[in-house]
């Protein structure tokens, strides 16, 4: 889910330099259509923070920053499944070139906002907690697991900037078994973790445009193949309905490609904070 750029809407969108990409947040419960989801920017990000995407090409390519460090600040008793930070990793090895290795920073953190989140608050706090800032002699990605719900508590995941994503562990428990008793709550986490992490690699077409028709017309931001972990039932309280057996955690095909093409050169990406 990706909350980049609308304040207090339940979906957003995110200016280009040269158009509006409709991609939507928060309006994708299964008993709930898109209706309701705005075009209208009331709030751009600063360049320094970016939008999600907005880091793409400094975690694929190695030219400025030869190491990752995924910062997870957690409020006591939410921290990460290990399996979810092991997932985390591995998953992101396959894609960013960082020679100097992946290291993922656990800290226990006391938030000042417990009950509801919303986009804003994820980027604020999540900008005052973080260690240090995303650019420096290394590339740092943030993620806060703070207890509380989204505004819309059909999310379980948000990507706010270029950087910094959210997990919400109390939609993640709530979204388990009522569909499918097999899929667990430390499933759901693995999946969604690795979904947020994709959009700030900026999956499905949020910086770039693929040559493959993947993306979901009706969910844009998403992949229409219920394999990929981008698929946009993976950040939503009806994941459970929408899976009959494992959950995705693996990006397809078609998002390889799309990122490989980034790395290249081969596919165009815009809005990078950072470009070789």
């Amino acid at each position: 889910m990706v909350s980049e750029i609308l304040e207090e809407r339940g979906c957003g969108q995110y200016m280009s330099n040269r158009r509006l990409t409709g991609f939507f947040l928060s309006c994708m419960m299964l008993s709930i259509p898109m209706a309701g989801c705005t075009s209208e920017i009331e709030e751009i990000l600063g360049e320094s923070w970016g939008v999600p995407g907005g880091l793409a090409l400094a975690c694929l390519r190695d030219d400025a920053y030869r190491e990752l460090v995924i910062e997870i600040d957690h409020a006591p008793g939410y921290n990460p499944e290990s399996s979810t930070v092991s997932l985390l990793k591995e998953r992101l090895g396959q894609v960013c070139d960082k020679p100097d290795g992946i290291r993922i920073e656990l800290n226990e953190v006391d938030f000042s906002e417990t009950k509801t989140w919303t986009a804003d608050k994820v980027r604020d706090i999540g900008h005052e907690t973080m260690d240090s800032s995303p650019q420096t002699s290394v590339l740092r990605w943030h993620v806060i697991m703070p207890e509380g719900k989204y505004s819309d508590e059909s999310v379980l995941g948000v990507a706010v900037d270029a950087s910094t994503i959210a997990l919400f562990s109390d939609s993640i428990d709530d979204a388990t078994s009522i569909f499918n008793p097999r899929i667990s709550d430390e499933d759901i986490e693995n999946s969604v973790m690795v979904h947020e992490f994709g959009h700030l690699l900026g999956l499905v077409n949020l910086v770039y445009t693929s040559p493959a028709d993947h993306e979901d017309s009706e969910h844009p931001g998403h992949s229409n193949n219920e394999d990929s972990v981008m698929y946009w039932a993976v950040e939503t309280v009806t994941i459970s309905a929408w899976f009959s057996g494992d959950l995705p955690t693996e990006f397809d095909q078609d998002d390889l490609d799309d990122l490989e093409g980034m790395k290249s050169g081969d596919i165009t990406t815009s809005d990078q904070l950072w470009t070789p």
